[in-house]
């Protein structure tokens, strides 16, 4: 999936008991390659990148999720579905993210001193 959007990165944190979901557009996809065949295994997402607004949401694209997400059996034998938590991120809002906190924090410090 992230060889096709060179904008995104995956979470890769410790996986937990949240089932990941696709969209209608990603439906039957398998989550790491992109195929269309075999689905085998469900998808776990960590807890954080099912939290809140994000619940329910396609783990590939972030559109409202209508269906389970499943790796392919391909995947499943070569063992990517054990590579942690597979939740696209867009590179944008990670630094966002960042430049947020880097804010919070210099006003914080301001309003100390």
């Amino acid at each position: 999936m992230a060889k096709h959007h060179p904008d995104l990165i995956f979470c890769r944190k410790q996986a937990g008991v949240a089932i990941g979901r696709l969209c209608e557009k990603c439906d039957g996809k398998c989550v790491i390659c992109d195929s269309y065949v075999r689905p085998c295994t469900l998808v776990r997402i960590c807890d954080e990148c099912n939290y809140g607004s994000y619940q329910g949401r396609c783990v590939i694209c972030g559109g409202p999720g209508v269906s389970d997400a499943y790796y392919c059996k391909e995947c499943t034998i070569q063992e990517k579905d054990k590579e942690s938590n597979l939740e696209a991120l867009s590179i944008l809002f990670i630094k966002l993210l960042m430049l947020y906190e880097l804010f919070s924090i210099f006003t914080l410090r301001k309003r100390i001193s």
